[in-house]
């Protein structure tokens, strides 16, 4: 990694970045027909259909999109799933648990002086409830939803949002996620990033690589915290 100086504000993707998404697997398996496998289809059809929804210039709460695409890759899969049904599964989405190292690394960077604010697709009372669920709200001196601005990620125009709700240029910015699409369009929109390689996630060969690439938080703080100030 090249020397640089510190970002004024440290951005975090929460859904399998800062929160644990494989809790889920008992609660979406068990509504297709206890095919857990399918936990991933399913979580990649709702950021699908997010990004159809932004280019079509909708929008709609990200938990009906998911409660969609659960019925979209059960009916894929031969299952019959009511809409209320899919609805109920989604409510496991509010209670996930932080991945092990996320608190401590969250208290190093606070320690350290960092700006935290969360930069999600989630809505604003769905991410309340999650980090209330999760002990995690206090780390976090702003919560963004992308549900404020009408777009999702990783639209630019969400990004160019985001820095200018919190008063800085974009390169002051830097995206950390587990996503390789949300690491791409932050930097395309001209911040910094730091992807987090949790297992199965990869980064998009085609975009401009990150200038930290850890396998977990803690690792990437022990980076930000030896930049320059």
């Amino acid at each position: 990694m090249k020397t640089k100086t510190r970002p004024k504000v440290l951005f975090f993707d929460v859904n399998e970045s800062l929160l644990d998404l494989n809790v889920m697997k008992k609660s979406v398996g068990k509504a297709l027909g206890n095919r857990e496998d399918l936990l991933p289809l399913w979580f990649s059809t709702m950021l699908h259909y997010s990004l159809v929804t932004t280019l079509s210039e909708q929008f709609t709460d990200f938990g009906n999109i998911g409660a969609a695409a659960l019925q979209m890759v059960a009916a894929n899969n031969n299952i019959t799933i009511s809409k209320e049904d899919a609805k109920e599964v989604m409510t496991a989405f509010s209670s996930l648990p932080p991945h092990p190292e996320v608190k401590e690394a969250l208290t190093v960077l606070k320690d350290a002086g960092y700006t935290l604010v969360s930069l999600t697709n989630s809505s604003t009372k769905g991410v309340e409830t999650q980090f209330k669920n999760a002990e995690l709200t206090h780390f976090f001196d702003e919560r963004l939803s992308v549900e404020e601005f009408g777009k999702y990620k990783p639209a630019k125009d969400v990004y160019n949002w985001a820095a200018n709700k919190m008063g800085v240029k974009p390169n002051d910015c830097i995206m950390i996620a587990a996503h390789g699409w949300d690491i791409a369009g932050a930097i395309w929109a001209g911040w910094r990033g730091a992807f987090i390689a949790r297992p199965g996630k990869q980064l998009y060969p085609l975009a401009p690589l990150p200038e930290i690439n850890e396998p977990n938080l803690l690792l990437i703080a022990k980076k930000l915290i030896a930049l320059k100030a």
